[in-house]
């Protein structure tokens, strides 16, 4: 299970091993993670719940490699590798993610049993995003999904 105490034990390794790097990474993610932990419940309040970290931790992946590939068209290909090594950090903090061929059988098995059409996009969604919880990347279930219902 994630936490705020396990980054923040991370961070210490990090900088133990002088990984600038990580250090940055989690440091950051530590901030972000207090931000919304003030936001939610005060100072003082009660730590997010791995289901309220996870979120926000696919957040900042998505916005390092939106990033990266910005520093990548704009000829930074220095910047766009610093930018995917810190995503890779941060993805290790998610739970193992659902390979493509498991996406296709659970997509196929959902739409067959439902009959679900291209109008159904949004229910099949909803009952995809329930059955994978946080163990697949919406974006690509998204994708995947209408490429099955054309």
């Amino acid at each position: 299970m994630i936490s705020l105490s396990q980054i923040e034990t991370d961070l210490t390794a990090a900088m133990k091993a002088k990984d600038q790097t990580a250090v940055d990474t989690l440091r950051g993610l530590k901030v972000r993670l207090q931000n919304e932990k003030i936001a939610k419940s005060g100072a003082a309040g009660s730590d997010l719940t791995e289901n309220e970290i996870i979120p926000l931790i696919k957040s900042e992946i998505k916005r390092r490699k939106e990033a990266a590939e910005s520093f990548a068209s704009g000829d930074r290909p220095e910047m766009a590798k610093k930018e995917l090594a810190e995503a890779a950090i941060l993805q290790k903090y998610l739970p193992e993610q659902m390979s493509q061929d498991q996406l296709a059988v659970l997509i196929d098995e959902v739409i067959g049993k439902n009959n679900f059409t291209a109008a159904d996009f949004g229910k099949a969604m909803g009952m995809l995003k329930a059955k994978t919880g946080n163990s697949a990347d919406g974006s690509l279930l998204a994708k995947m999904l209408k490429e099955k219902l054309k």
